[in-house]
């Protein structure tokens, strides 16, 4: 193996040397990887050959010389036979690892699959019976790269409503729905919403953001501690070992109940991946209530420790893909002749008040902006708080940040904001060209702008939204292939030392553990994924369909391949 880079060497061999027996045993490693490539992720994205670890820290990184003379007799050491070991890769913005219940469409790849499995619950239902679609699937998986509307759901279940949610931002019904809860043509849009029409004139089913309260779902069965340690096991399985979590879809609007039973499993010692947790305000009317609201939770900015810490306040503007606030007109959504620009989920004033609140409080911000317009607000809003009382230095973040103009960036630099990019654009990019054209489309996550511009930019998925797969999300961004319409504003490529950097040191900045996780260097946490092959040089595909073969969290193995006998 060639090494083109220094190595990263941080315990000296001749200190060591002149310690008593006694001690260097008494500061032995307990595990010792060796013989591989150690991609550090350090300032200078050194390469070393293995590392040490004692306890739930990293004691040594270097050659494997260096490493190798720090065991002990009870040190375990595993020859990593060229293996590459990367550390613990982190989401900065994922809900849940699945979906939720309902009829599973997440692998459907066409209309009539999608038709299939809908009239296949239909039919092991009875008439009336509700029939709910999960939410991990969008519509650019589909052959034909459309949504299924009323009428096509009326084709599959006459006599059921139907309810297929469509990510966090769109439910499509069918007419039994509609006529379960009274919705026509002459149904008010509700603020912050939008209803769909087909070309004549008709409704086709699609409910948008907060159109969607016209329909009355029976609330989900909220996500048992079981149900979570058995998402917490795939997503280490995918090599994550931290997530930072906008709020969870399962728990009924309640920022706080989903914490607690974060609480209660680091109580019981049974977390396996560290959780950055941000609470979640709904009722924007009234600084008084939300204070309120706040007080009753009996939590602080900040609590928490490296297994799980709140890490501020998720707030929002606009809507999704199909309401994202612009300030140009969309090309031809919702029957609206070309003048639809998007959605304002929350009131500006509202929003701004709120803002400048909870930075009063003490609260970092994150909001979820799409638009373009929706971002001017969001810039806006931040400054008037920063005027208040800066907010500098404090990290704040724009969520997502789809459609960003050159005159944003000097202003997300003056504030010091992180912004925290998605690869949507891999699963939806036709769809995106149906809303926003190919130009638009073309540029949605502009990484390598954000980058090019200074600006601390963090990675994520939005799961279930998109899949929780990082390598996923890296090779989009690294190569800016989606899934099933080729490549998408190659000029916003990065390289993959970057895209590394996305999900691993960049997402501790952006939740202030820097110090303790995100690179691997002696003295940090031994979060670390161990990969059959090398990110950094295998052909760029590969990247898509690279699976880890251990996933280690705090020197412990949360993950590992059976069939790759580490020893």
């Amino acid at each position: 193996m060639v090494f083109v880079k220094r190595f990263a060497a941080v315990l000296s061999v001749a200190v060591l040397a002149a310690w008593p027996g006694a001690l260097v045993q008494a500061q032995a490693p307990d595990l010792i990887l060796h013989h591989g490539k150690v991609v550090t992720v350090d300032p200078a994205f050194s390469i070393a050959e293995g590392v040490a670890i004692r306890g739930d820290r990293l004691v040594a990184v270097g050659t494997n010389d260096a490493v190798r003379r720090t065991a002990g007799p009870a040190t375990r050491i595993i020859d990593l036979r060229g293996r590459t070991v990367i550390p613990g890769l982190m989401d900065g913005h994922l809900h849940n690892a699945g979906g939720g219940p309902g009829v599973d469409l997440a692998g459907v790849r066409s209309m009539a699959e999608l038709l299939a499995a809908v009239e296949a619950r239909v039919k092991v239902s009875k008439p009336g019976d509700l029939v709910v679609s999960n939410s991990d699937w969008h519509e650019a998986q589909l052959r034909e790269k459309r949504l299924p509307h009323r009428r096509d759901l009326d084709r599959v279940a006459p006599d059921n409503p139907v309810v297929l949610v469509r990510g966090g931002h769109e439910f499509i019904v069918n007419s039994a729905a509609m006529k379960r809860w009274n919705i026509t043509r002459a149904t008010p849009v509700p603020p912050g919403g939008e209803i769909g029409h087909d070309a004549d004139g008709e409704l086709n089913g699609e409910l948008v953001d907060t159109a969607r309260g016209l329909v009355k779902l029976p609330p989900p069965p909220k996500l048992a501690a079981e149900e979570i340690l058995a998402q917490m096991k795939l997503l280490n399985a995918a090599g994550l070992t931290g997530i930072r979590i906008p709020g969870q879809f399962q728990f009924g609007g309640s920022a706080i109940e989903p914490y607690r039973m974060f609480q209660q499993l680091k109580a019981q010692g049974k977390l396996t991946i560290r959780v950055n947790y941000l609470m979640r305000i709904f009722d924007y009317s009234s600084a008084e209530k939300m204070r309120e609201t706040i007080a009753s939770w009996n939590v602080k900015p900040d609590e928490g420790d490296e297994w799980l810490r709140i890490g501020g306040m998720k707030t929002l503007v606009d809507g999704g893909f199909e309401g994202g606030h612009m300030r140009t007109a969309y090309e031809e959504p919702f029957g609206k002749g070309g003048k639809f620009k998007g959605i304002q989920v929350v009131p500006l004033a509202d929003y701004v008040a709120a803002v400048r609140e909870l930075n009063r409080l003490g609260w970092r911000v994150a909001t979820h902006a799409v638009g373009d317009a929706a971002i001017d607000q969001v810039l806006d809003a931040y400054a008037a708080a920063d005027r208040d009382r800066s907010i500098r230095g404090k990290r704040w973040s724009v969520e997502h940040f789809f459609i960003g103009r050159p005159d944003h960036y000097p202003r997300v630099k003056a504030l010091d904001l992180v912004i925290s990019a998605q690869d949507h654009l891999y699963r939806a990019g036709p769809s995106l060209i149906r809303y926003w054209g190919r130009e638009r489309a073309e540029q949605v996550t502009p990484v390598r702008s954000f980058l090019d511009q200074g600006i601390l930019v963090a990675g994520g998925t939005d799961s279930p939204v998109i899949p929780y797969n990082p390598f996923w999300a890296m090779y989009h961004f690294v190569s800016r292939e989606t899934i099933s319409d080729g490549v998408y504003g190659a000029n916003q490529r990065i390289t993959r030392e970057e895209a590394l950097r996305l999900f691993t040191i960049n997402n501790a900045r952006l939740t202030f553990e820097e110090s303790l996780k995100g690179s691997i260097e002696s003295g940090k946490l031994a979060d670390l994924v161990i990969l059959p092959a090398d990110i950094l040089t295998i052909p760029e595909k590969q990247i898509e369909s690279l699976k880890p073969v251990a996933t280690m969290v705090g020197g412990r193995f949360v993950y590992s391949d059976p069939a790759a006998r580490l020893e």
